[in-house]
């Protein structure tokens, strides 16, 4: 066939080819009779345009989301019938052809413009179509667009692009692995890389100073609204001889120019510096690592306070406290003590400040009068301020806190609107204790640099040990993970020993970098921003698979391709595999 489905796309035809004769090609999105005269509206990835057809045999045979090939004579709407809310509400399509060139054999799954409406099963099932929605297909277009800015971005800021492997060695890196079976070495497994780790560690020992990639990794995890199970996407960036401070400052650059030019028009971004704030600090004044810091509300500590008063049950307990101004009604507070109970708490104390400067609550009785100044200056309350008590041993009390700050804040309309606020969040612990097996080990990466190296591994007890480690959080979202590497063999020999693995362990799991440390390792540090969470907040979508093209289901099923799915005899033999009950 010699002659051309189309000579110009939806979005290239204006006023200007009024009287022009053209042809395009595209999808039928909807057909409409007005007796003797018949409308379809034509989509392609560009634009969707009104066809007029008033020879009704052309209409023989067309259904919804065929593609066809329409020749006719572009012609200006009547004013009456402008449509607004398309950029090409000015004009038509008058058919003096339409040719079908893929025709649909099925009845629809659904109806492509309302697909977001339908069950995310069957969306994913039919993710192709769901595609064709204009909001769905946007995303996608808009997920190109950052990346190729996140590039250009990164190359002006002096870092070189280096793809990693993605078959390679299985390491303990917090995550399960995807493991792949090999073929010519039996019973030895590649896996997929949960993040490019080792290989940029190893790219900054062989001297490239500044690295990038977009980088797949694959984690065995469960979903999450903000996590796509299996695979996800990630700015991954490292740097050497950095410092904490040279990787904030890049993570700074970058996000701040990639919202201030994607996100809605309108909106408030934080500007550089983004405040920073240790895992302590953060845990203490919003009960949670990730704060959302459009939420005005902070925690206050009072537990020494209330260790010099009378109420028992929060003696020998951590107390923290929301103090919160607003008119809030006995149903609200109703509403407040079910959440609480809700998420574990055994009830919810308040008390409420008058006018005269006097408490109103059933906690007031438990505090002396003569130490109710100091609880007014501890807590900062003014008339009118209502405070809410969480106690319990210190974990659960920072999680309660931080639960009822985050509930507050949405309940009370509180959250700052149209804003992305960023902040860094360092100082992790280097190691924690498992609850089940009460063994020490890596709280995050296992990579990072111990402050105060060496000798803070030799004197300090582990959990007393910090990390230069270091997330980036947006709008109680965290984007990003990082660290000041490791480059030191010594100190990753002692790190690995207070986490349980021997030297002789740590030579056979992470051989490469165990060899490349002893020939003058720089030192590194690096950051790997979510592109994924970062297109979620930028869309304002709640879940993170409407940026992604193909996503898994909550299960990590593709549910269009059918994986993970049965692979034949044939093949589990070859990689030497048996299946068992």
């Amino acid at each position: 066939m010699s002659r051309s489905y189309r000579d110009i796309t939806l979005g290239q035809i204006g006023e200007a080819d009024i009287g022009r004769t053209v042809r395009a090609a595209g999808w039928v999105e909807n057909i409409r009779d007005h007796g003797g005269v018949s409308f379809l509206d034509l989509r392609d990835m560009y634009a969707v345009l009104q066809v007029v057809v008033r020879d009704g045999k052309l209409l023989e045979g067309i259904r919804k989301e065929q593609a066809v090939s329409i020749q006719g004579m572009v012609e200006k709407r009547g004013e009456d019938t402008y449509n607004p809310k398309i950029p090409t509400g000015t004009i038509e399509l008058a058919a003096k052809e339409i040719q079908v060139l893929g025709d649909v054999y099925a009845p629809l799954p659904f109806e492509v413009m309302t697909s977001k409406e339908v069950r995310e099963d069957v969306r994913l099932k039919y993710r192709y179509l769901d595609l064709r929605n204009q909001k769905v297909k946007d995303n996608i277009v808009f997920r190109s667009k950052v990346i190729a800015f996140l590039r250009e971005k990164m190359a002006e800021l002096g870092f070189l692009e280096i793809q990693t492997p993605i078959l390679c060695a299985s390491s303990p890196e917090g995550a399960r692995d995807y493991i792949v079976p090999s073929r010519k070495y039996k019973g030895k497994f590649y896996a997929l890389p949960q993040a490019p780790q080792q290989y940029k560690q190893l790219l900054m020992v062989s001297g490239f100073d500044r690295y990038f990639q977009i980088a797949p990794c694959f984690r065995d995890e469960d979903a999450r609204a903000d996590r796509s199970p299996g695979e996800f996407y990630q700015l991954d960036f490292e740097m050497s001889f950095a410092t904490q401070e040279d990787v904030f400052q890049v993570g700074e650059e970058v996000l701040s120019a990639v919202f201030e030019a994607f996100a809605p028009e309108g909106s408030s971004i934080t500007k550089a510096p983004f405040p920073v704030f240790s895992y302590r600090q953060a845990m203490l004044q919003f009960g949670t690592d990730k704060p959302d810091l459009r939420n005005p509300l902070r925690i206050i500590d009072l537990t020494e306070f209330f260790q010099k008063c009378t109420f028992q049950p929060f003696l020998g307990k951590t107390v923290r406290a929301i103090r919160v101004h607003a008119e809030m009604s006995k149903s609200f507070h109703g509403k407040l003590l079910k959440f609480a109970t809700g998420i574990g708490m055994g009830g919810l104390g308040y008390l409420e400040t008058m006018e005269d400067g006097s408490y109103k609550g059933p906690i007031d009785k438990f505090i002396p009068e003569g130490l109710k100044e100091e609880f007014r200056r501890l807590a900062g309350l003014r008339p009118g301020d209502t405070v809410f008590f969480m106690a319990d041993q210190e974990e659960r009390a920072a999680y309660f806190a931080g639960m009822i700050r985050t509930e507050l804040g949405e309940q009370l309309g509180l959250l700052e609107e149209n804003a992305f606020r960023f902040c860094y969040v360092n100082d992790f612990p280097m190691f924690c204790r498992d609850a089940q097996t009460k063994e020490i080990g890596f709280t995050h990466n296992p990579f990072s640099m111990p402050q105060g190296g060496l000798e803070a591994l030799a004197a300090k007890e582990p959990l007393e040990v910090l990390a230069y480690q270091y997330d980036i959080v947006c709008n109680g979202v965290e984007l990003s993970s990082g660290a000041v590497r490791n480059h030191d063999l010594q100190v990753m020999v002692k790190a690995f020993e207070i986490a349980g693995y021997d030297e002789e362990t740590l030579r056979e799991k992470f051989g490469a970098l165990y060899q490349a440390f002893q020939f003058g390792a720089p030192p590194h540090a690096g950051m790997a921003p979510g592109i994924d969470r970062m297109l979620m907040l930028l869309r304002g979508e709640e879940n993170i698979r409407e940026v992604i093209a193909y996503p898994m289901n909550g299960n990590a099923q593709d549910l269009m391709c059918g994986a993970p799915g049965k692979v034949t005899e044939q093949q589990l033999r070859e990689v030497h595999i048996k299946v068992r009950d």
